[in-house]
């Protein structure tokens, strides 16, 4: 619980809901139960008790097929009580995300006129880690642990990184000149750590530390460019958005299944692949994890009517057709399309009814 920065704790903690009870860290005691949603007169105990660590529900691990479950959402913010089913936390989350997004500055930091060394931030930057595009400033990330070097030359800076057990590897990166260091000579690093100022490549995150590093990088930089122009919003919003850029992988190989290799299909469709063919004693397709920036995500969901009503209808509709998709009518803009009712707390309640 971050004691020095309470409006990073209430964005980062306030509406979720505890995996595990909280206990004071000197005399053990339960100050929290399991299943407690969190608010600002909890959070404020637990920072004066000095508890540093809590484990909380996330959109980011929620593991629902569709949608999102209630408990990884936590507190509806309206209410302040738990989310009701059918709400459309998705469309939520983008209104609270775009509306103060109209108000960021448009602006590029320039270091000394050098082309090529603008630190983007504000609505560019926002857009630049939606659309997980690489940045224009990338800052070198070791892919190794171990004690690096520092060389200096004519044209620039060489970082070397040494493992520190046998075999030993080394990795060398190349830094301008002009570039802020945040290593120093000698220091022994962690794989992933970033080298020098600028923002570092989603993608190089995502293939040397992994899918929830990635993930945790795109909600704290977009947060803080928020937090930067007095636009504090909760952290869980980031992660639905974040969610879904996320929740596809390509296929590499495709064992016994109908997957193509090199095709990119949902998580869900790739696991449902997999367990269908080894019921049956097959070999399971592999694949890789991948991040796809907002616009790419959209036009890559299942649902075909969806993806037409967003960009490219002609050669959405035409592959559909050539594949023979189903269109499940899941989402909302789907149903919107065809004059049903969209799947949201009204339906719920008639149907049950």
């Amino acid at each position: 619980m971050p004691k020095d920065n309470p409006v990073a704790a209430i964005s980062k903690f306030l509406g979720r809901k505890l995996i595990e009870k909280v206990t004071d860290p000197k005399t053990k005691k339960v100050l929290v139960k399991e299943g407690t949603y969190l608010n600002e007169v909890i959070m404020q105990d637990l920072a004066k008790a000095g508890v540093e660590k809590v484990f909380v529900r996330s959109p980011l691990t929620c593991e629902a097929k569709f949608g999102l479950c209630s408990n990884c959402f936590g507190l509806d913010l309206t209410t302040r009580g738990p989310i009701q089913i059918g709400v459309p936390v998705g469309v939520i989350a983008a209104q609270s995300i775009g509306e103060p997004g109209t108000q960021l500055t448009m602006r590029t930091f320039h270091t000394g006129g050098i082309v090529g060394l603008d630190i983007t931030t504000g609505l560019p930057r926002v857009e630049e880690l939606f659309e997980a595009r690489a940045p224009k400033l990338i800052s070198p990330v070791s892919e190794i642990a171990g004690k690096l070097s520092i060389i200096e030359g004519e044209n620039g800076i060489k970082v070397r990184v040494r493992t520190t057990s046998k075999p030993h590897e080394e990795r060398e990166y190349s830094v301008p000149a002009t570039a802020q260091l945040l290593v120093e000579d000698g220091q022994l690093i962690s794989a992933g750590t970033q080298l020098s100022g600028g923002h570092m490549d989603i993608k190089e995150i995502l293939r040397i530390k992994g899918l929830r590093e990635a993930q945790r990088y795109i909600v704290d930089e977009v947060r803080m460019v928020y937090e930067a122009q007095g636009v504090p919003l909760n952290e869980r919003y980031f992660e639905i958005i974040v969610r879904k850029m996320s929740d596809k992988v390509r296929i590499e190989s495709q064992g016994n299944t109908n997957l193509l290799p090199g095709e990119i299909v949902d998580r869900l469709r790739f696991e449902e692949e997999n367990q269908r063919v080894l019921a049956g004693g097959g070999d399971p397709a592999t694949a890789e994890v991948v991040i796809l920036g907002i616009t790419r995500a959209s036009l890559q969901t299942e649902s075909f009517l969806s993806a037409a009503s967003f960009q490219e209808t002609t050669t959405v509709l035409s592959d559909a057709a050539v594949q023979g998709k189903v269109d499940r009518l899941i989402g909302l803009k789907e149903n919107v399309i065809i004059g049903r009712l969209i799947p949201t707390s009204p339906e719920r309640a008639s149907v049950e009814r």
